[in-house]
This record gives C-alpha cells, structure tokens and sequence, in this order.
C-alpha cells in the first residue's frame, strides 16, 4: 500500500519554508534564532516568515540606494561610504539607523553656511558711506 501510510512519500522534494513565503531570507534559520536566543517561551509559525521577510525588505531597500550612490560615483561595487551616504540621504532609513556607526562610512558632505566666504557686495559698497 504505497499511498495511505504515514510520513513522507517517497518521491516528494522538500520544499523550504523560504520558498513557500517566496523569500531569499532563511526563515528556518531565522526561527532556530528566535527559539534559542530565548526572547519568549514560545515561537508561532508566523513570526520567523514576517521576520524574514522584514529583514529582506530592509536589505533589498538599503542595496537598492547604496547601489544608486555607487553608480552615481562611477563605482562598480558597493562600499561603506555608499551604504553611508544612501542611509543618510534617505530620511526614514536615516531615522530607523540615526544612532548606528557604519564602519569606514565617513560622514555627509556637509559645509555650513557660516563658514563659506562672504560674497562681494554688488551695489559699490554704498552702505560702509551712507552712514556719514
């Protein structure tokens, strides 16, 4: 009686629970986590696919932006400063990470109004004269 038993059939491939969600993320990994990192008694059947898929949304979005500011300086690869400079243009990642160092990230270029040279006054300067 080869189909009415117990178990596993013989000719069926194991489908993992990331394929099922249509994720890149391990969610068996990401469950084993859960369990043995103790944040609660219990783990649902839920939560490491929500998790998972979070954490690939996440990553997809910052990849996507670090990608762009690596065209943009002509790069082929990503490096720190071009996760660094995606994290920081983009207000809600900048939020979600405000109090996070990137590692050889260095900082935005920044330089403040108050230090840029003054401009030279158009009118002749009649201002410095009217006071007389």
């Amino acid at each position: 009686m080869a189909g009415g038993g117990r178990g596993k059939s013989a000719g069926k491939k194991a489908v993992s629970r990331s394929a099922k969600a249509g994720l890149q993320f391990p969610v068996g990994r990401i469950a084993r986590f859960l369990k043995h990192g103790k944040y609660a008694e219990r783990v649902g059947a839920g939560a490491p696919v929500y998790m998972a898929a979070v954490m690939e949304y996440l990553a997809a979005e910052v990849l996507e932006l670090a990608g762009n500011a690596a065209r943009d300086n002509k790069k082929n690869r990503i490096v720190p400063r071009h996760i660094q400079l995606a994290v920081r243009n983009d207000e809600e990642l900048s939020k979600l990470l405000g109090h996070v160092t990137i590692a050889s990230g260095g900082v935005l270029p920044n330089i403040h109004s108050v230090l840029l040279p003054k401009k030279s006054a158009t009118s002749g300067g009649s201002k410095a004269t009217d006071s007389d």
